[in-house]
């Protein structure tokens, strides 16, 4: 009689990664705390929150984006017909892009980045055909051109607005495409370097430990590197002054130089490089953990982080919240509330097994085209 065989450690464990959703959930405390707190103290300096967050919540949840995007076409669609499959994804990204339009018509002075984040689901569509061998040296290179591309195109496009794309904006359609693609907070075309990386997370093992802390140590490194490289380039006082931000990317008249800079939200080769490390990292160090927890710790880290499997739906509170009719006014000290809101509501999701109404909205494409699917497959079984 021989012994059944063994599963390797890095598939023992079967199911939805948690991991994952403590990394969306980090990413969306720290989008609210960029949104809430002070970017600097009383006396001018840089807020440990702004330091922490500043730039990287939004491109961890930009990364996060893309291995979502690799899991989704490779479950629950495999198998079916490849244009059925894109609809579903496009439907998808519709949804969430018109959410973030009718956000973005609310007074609230934030960058809502749903709609960018639809446009980068489209975007990074006919990515999802390619292996890692090339998806990799692919996302290198888009780190390094698509943030020139951009300087050099960007001049003669429409002047940007500073408002967040909303459903008015439809109405102009060239200059709307020119702010979600690159002249916008969130500009989805340098902005596809993040979700490259995203797709080559995901066609990874995310259950493999030496994995796992090989790309920890990488992303630290990545991170640190490009922070260094670039402070040997720019003045001392140029980096401070821009320490806390700009609006999306850097002057659209402005001279080379500004590729040199690390800064959030300024899209330049040194800010992807960056974010991209600390997003890896993050990734990493969640799904580290996961994999060290008993079965029973990690059912509570997920009742605790529910709030990363609903974070369509919980950002999109966040941002109504922040609304002058809604309560908790707006001061760093709401912050607290906001935590409490949207963990609590998190962790009630989760315990009761539902997903966020938006989530169940924005899923709807992809179950119907799931049931499409099968009933495809159930005809090809009774013709045979």
């Amino acid at each position: 009689m021989t012994a059944a065989p063994t599963r390797p450690r890095s598939q023992a464990r079967e199911g939805r990664l948690v991991g994952l959703d403590v990394a969306r959930c980090v990413a969306l405390l720290g989008m609210v705390a960029t949104h809430v707190l002070d970017a600097r103290t009383p006396a001018g300096d840089l807020t440990t929150a702004q330091w922490l967050a500043g730039g990287r919540a939004s491109a961890l949840f930009a990364v996060l984006a893309g291995i979502s995007l690799a899991l989704m076409t490779r479950e629950p669609l495999r198998g079916g017909p490849l244009a059925l499959r894109s609809a579903a994804i496009v439907g998808r990204a519709a949804i969430i892009a018109a959410i973030g339009l009718l956000l973005g018509g609310l007074d609230t002075g934030i960058a809502v980045i749903l709609t960018y984040y639809g446009v980068l689901f489209v975007l990074g569509l006919p990515f999802t055909l390619l292996r890692v061998r090339w998806l990799l040296p692919l996302a290198v290179v888009w780190v390094v051109a698509a943030p020139v591309v951009s300087h050099l195109v960007r001049p003669d496009l429409p002047e940007r607005g500073f408002d967040s794309p909303a459903l008015e904006q439809l109405g102009d359609p060239g200059q709307l495409a020119s702010e979600l693609l690159l002249t916008g907070y969130y500009p989805a075309f340098p902005w596809l370097a993040y979700l490259l990386v995203g797709l080559v997370l995901g066609r990874l093992d995310l259950r493999d430990r030496s994995l796992l802390g090989a790309l920890a140590l990488g992303g630290v490194g990545l991170a640190v590197l490009a922070t260094q490289v670039s402070r040997s380039f720019v003045d001392p006082p140029v980096a401070s002054e821009n320490a806390t931000g700009m609006y999306g990317t850097t002057p659209a008249d402005g001279d080379w130089e500004w590729l040199l800079l690390v800064a959030p939200h300024s899209a330049t080769p040194f800010d992807l490089a960056q974010t991209i490390g600390s997003a890896v990292l993050v990734i990493a160090c969640c799904l580290l953990l996961e994999s060290v927890l008993p079965r029973s710790a990690t059912r509570v880290v997920a009742v605790l982080t529910g709030a990363g499997a609903a974070t369509l739906t919980l950002y999109s509170l966040h941002v109504v919240m922040r609304t002058d009719a809604m309560w908790p006014p707006e001061e760093p000290s709401s912050y607290a509330v906001h935590v409490v809101v949207l963990l609590g509501i998190g962790a009630a999701l989760r315990l009761v097994g539902r997903r966020g109404p938006l989530e169940a909205l924005a899923g709807l494409p992809v179950r119907l085209a799931r049931r499409q699917t099968q009933w495809l497959s159930c005809s090809r079984m009774n013709r045979s």
